[in-house]
C-alpha cells in the first residue's frame, strides 16, 4: 500500500502506511527476538521442504519424460536417409548458427571420433523450454542450413532427455539402431550437474547415456552414445 499510494503521488497517505509498515515490522522483529521457537519451526520445515524436492527432482531426471515425438516430413527423410547406412547424430549447441560454426562441429566430431569423410551426420539442437515443465511431446524439424548442412531442432525442458527421446524413436522408426556424438562438457562436474538439476542443461553426455540405459535394458537395442 505504501508504494501504490507513493506511486500515485498521495504524500499524506505515503507516510501513515509508512508508519504502519514500520510498526509492524518492529512488532515482528521483536517477537522473533523474544521467542524464536516459531522461526526455528519454520526454518526446519522450509529446510526439509527444499532437500525432498532435491532428492526427487534428482531421482526422477533419469527418467525418460518425453510423452510422444513427432519427426516432420523433412526430418523423417534425413534419418531414413541414413538408415541405409548409419544413423549419426551430433549434439549442437545453437549458437550464432552460420556457416562456420557447423564447419568447425562437423571437423572436431570427424577428428575426435575418426570418422570417414563420407560419413553422413545429422546435427541436432535442442533449445530449452521452461525447465520446470516435467513431461511434454516433442516437435522434431528438419531443416537445411546454409544448402549443406542437416539439422533436426527441436524443443524440450531437459536436453538429455530430449536427445534419448529422439533416439529411441528414430530406432523405432527405421529399425536401425542410432549413433550420437557430444563433446565433453567444460567445466567442474558438480557446478554442470547443478546447472542440470536447475535448469535442464550441463552434464548433457552422461545424462543421455543414464536415460537411455534405464529406458531400455537391452544392450542390444540400446543407441550408441559417443564422447570426445
Amino acid at each position: 500500500m505504501t508504494l501504490a499510494a507513493r506511486r500515485a503521488g498521495q504524500r499524506r497517505r505515503t507516510v501513515a502506511f509508512a508508519l504502519i509498515t514500520a510498526v509492524f515490522v518492529y512488532t515482528t522483529v521483536d517477537n522473533v527476538m523474544e521467542r524464536p521457537d516459531g522461526v526455528k519451526i519454520g526454518a526446519c520445515f522450509i529446510a526439509a521442504i527444499v532437500v525432498v524436492s532435491l532428492i526427487s527432482r534428482l531421482g526422477r531426471s533419469f527418467e525418460l519424460r518425453v510423452t510422444d515425438v513427432h519427426l516432420d516430413s523433412t526430418a523423417e527423410r534425413f534419418v531414413r536417409d541414413c538408415a541405409r547406412r548409419t544413423i549419426r547424430l551430433v549434439a549442437n549447441e545453437p549458437d550464432d548458427r552460420d556457416p562456420a560454426e557447423y564447419a568447425d562441429k562437423e571437423r572436431q566430431i570427424r577428428q575426435d571420433h575418426d570418422l570417414p569423410p563420407d560419413a553422413d551426420l545429422i546435427f541436432v539442437e535442442v533449445t530449452v523450454t521452461d525447465p520446470s515443465e516435467f513431461e511434454n511431446a516433442q516437435q522434431v524439424r528438419g531443416c537445411v542450413m546454409h544448402g549443406r548442412y542437416r539439422v533436426l531442432t527441436l524443443e524440450s525442458s531437459s536436453v538429455p532427455n530430449a536427445l534419448a527421446a529422439l533416439l529411441l524413436a528414430v530406432r523405432d522408426l527405421t529399425g536401425a539402431t542410432p549413433h550420437v556424438y557430444f563433446e565433453w562438457t567444460e567445466g567442474s562436474p558438480l557446478r554442470n550437474l547443478a546447472k542440470f538439476l536447475l535448469i535442464g542443461a550441463g552434464e548433457v553426455a552422461p545424462t543421455t547415456r543414464e536415460v537411455l540405459r534405464r529406458a531400455e535394458p537391452d544392450r542390444e537395442r540400446r543407441p550408441h552414445v559417443h564422447v570426445g
